[in-house]
């Protein structure tokens, strides 16, 4: 009875052209962004901006 499957070594041959696909077509790994996220960034922001406002943000400046 006649094989109508791949031989071993045919296979190994389609697994690694399938691995060279992936690897050539995969993107780019993503450049490191910044050590705050945007939400965080902002809410530090404007904290900051709050305290020059009204200097009683977080109750640590003198009532004058």
């Amino acid at each position: 009875m006649a094989s109508t499957g791949a031989s071993e070594s045919e296979a190994v041959a389609v697994a690694a052209a399938i691995e060279q696909f992936l690897v050539d077509t995969s993107p780019a790994p993503a450049a490191e962004g910044p050590a705050f996220s945007p939400w965080a960034r902002a809410a530090l922001e404007e904290g900051i901006a709050a305290r020059q406002v009204s200097g009683y943000a977080w109750g640590r400046a003198p009532r004058g």
